[in-house]
Order: C-alpha cells, then structure tokens, then sequence
C-alpha cells in the first residue's frame, strides 16, 4: 500500500442495517473487509472474555469444516476463505492480550491497492469513551459510523432476532417474542435496550471521535441512492450503486401486539426526544412513533 488505509469502524446500532452495510462495503472494490462481520475485539478486550470469544471461532470452524466436506465450485471456495479468516482471528484472539498490531495485520493482510478496512462490530458502541478514544487514534484516517433504527422497530426486530435463537420451532416464536418483549417492557432485559441506546452511544462518540469523522445517520436514509452516496463520501471513496432489494438477515415476520407496540412507544419514548433534539430530520416512521408515544 502507498498509503495509510482508512480505518472503518461501524458501532452499530444493533438491527439497525449494519450488515447490509458490511456486505455493501465487501462488494465495494476499494474495500478490503475480511468476512468475519463481527469481530468483538475490543469489546473483548475491555471484559477479558477471550475464552468465550475463542469457542465463537472454533465452533464457526467446525461449521466451516462441515461446509467444505460437501461445497463444490464457488460455494467451496468461500468456505475456504472464510475459514481462513477464521483461523487467522483465532490466532489474534489466542493471544488473549491487547495487541493493536496484530489486531491491525488481520485487517489488512490480503489488501493489495484497497483504501479502507473495516470491522462491523454493533458492540463497540458500549465502549467508555477512553477505549474509543484509543480506537480513534489507531490511524489518522480512523473513521466512526454509527447507524439508528426507529427505536420501536430496532427493539422488535432485536427481541425476534434472540427469540428465534431459544426457540424449539416456529410455531412457538410468536408466543417467544411476546414472553421475551414483556420481559424487556418490564426492565427484565435490560441489554436489549442498551443495544439501543441512542443517547448514551452518541454522548460517548461524541466525546471520543473528531466530529469531522463520525457519521451517525438513520437507517431509514443508509437504505436509499442518497444515503449510499453520503456514506461514500464520508469514506472518501467512489459512488457504487446498491442493491436495496436484498434484505439482510430480516428475520422471521411475526406481528407485535398492540398493546406491546403502545406500551414500547412510551417505553422509548426518551430515545426519540433525544434523537428529535439533535436531528431535525425525522423519518416519517419515527415521527409517528413518537407523536403517538406523547398521547
């Protein structure tokens, strides 16, 4: 490379489309993004939960290795990439200490005239604001983004996403998703609601990144030719047409009670007054989440 790279991080939020950008950005031919989404480094290193993070990576390589026994053509050949990333995070993560070279040569090993890296990694947006400010410095072209999800929609599609985890079939998801929403409306899962926790996120980023290199924008907006275009030149890299048509990881389709959707509006209702007082620019969905929250 004749240059320092750009150093990506997206924090998230948690179901707020940031797969659809770590695709977007793999397909892009001035991205070098290796093909594990989430990383967890840093998150790792503030918990010292490397052990666990280790049997992420060795069950994902008995996966792979049960993929490579049957793929053939390109599908064995992705396999085969990615379990080179894996086994190459493996080595990273075995170290069990900090160690931003090595973290920084997995990122980039492999990139030949790219100009970005990226780790996708919703979870660093619960970082203190020290960890982020160490992470801001990694390069001098370190950039933040940070995506938001109408606060209801993002808390559903979370509560779907771990429900179908847990459940024994699909029959039983739609009576799982409302155990687990009462649950969470009661403040019995409170990490759910961190995951979505625009005012605390944007309060730390704010206090840890240079402002001329965060990006926090709705995913009503990434989702669109206009919102693609902006991340593009925030990146400082050339406009490539999206595909909008193809969801990521949407998730089984189960209807939210009324009374849940009511009582979530209310739940959340300081979210959207935070998110409204710092940016003017609403979607139309969270406007009207939030004008029926106040009634």
């Amino acid at each position: 490379m004749s240059k320092e790279p750009t150093i990506l991080f997206c924090v998230g939020a948690t179901k707020s489309g940031t797969s659809w950008l770590f695709d977007y950005l793999a397909d892009h031919p001035e991205c070098h993004v290796r093909s594990i989404k989430e990383l967890h480094y840093f998150d790792t290193l503030e918990s010292k939960a490397f052990r666990q993070q280790l049997v992420v990576q060795r069950n994902q390589m008995a996966r792979l290795r049960d993929r490579l026994g049957v793929a053939k053509g390109a599908q064995h050949r992705r396999a085969a990439d990615k379990m080179q990333d894996v086994l190459d995070w493996h080595k990273v993560l075995k170290e069990r200490a900090e160690n931003t070279a090595n973290y920084l040569g997995y990122l980039t090993w492999g990139m030949d005239r790219h100009s970005l890296v990226a780790d996708v990694t919703p979870a660093y947006a619960l970082l203190p604001i020290k960890r982020l400010k160490q992470m801001a410095r990694l390069s001098k072209e370190t950039r933040f983004i940070y995506v938001m999800r109408d606060p209801v929609a993002r808390l559903w599609s979370h509560v779907r996403m771990l429900s179908r985890r847990v459940c024994d079939s699909a029959d039983a998801l739609a009576s799982t998703c409302n155990v687990m929403m009462e649950r969470v409306l009661q403040g019995q899962k409170s990490s759910m609601t961190e995951r979505g926790d625009y005012e605390g996120a944007i309060r730390r980023l704010n206090a840890a990144v240079d402002p001329a290199k965060l990006l926090i924008m709705f995913m009503e907006e990434l989702l669109t030719p206009a919102g693609v275009a902006r991340v593009c030149a925030f990146l400082n890299i050339d406009y490539k047409a999206a595909n909008f048509a193809q969801p990521v990881h949407v998730g089984v389709s189960v209807a939210m009670s009324p009374e849940h959707r009511d009582r979530a509006r209310a739940y959340l209702r300081p979210q959207y007054e935070f998110v409204a007082r710092h940016f003017s620019d609403l979607p139309e969905n969270w406007r009207r989440n939030m004008g029926e929250a106040r009634l």
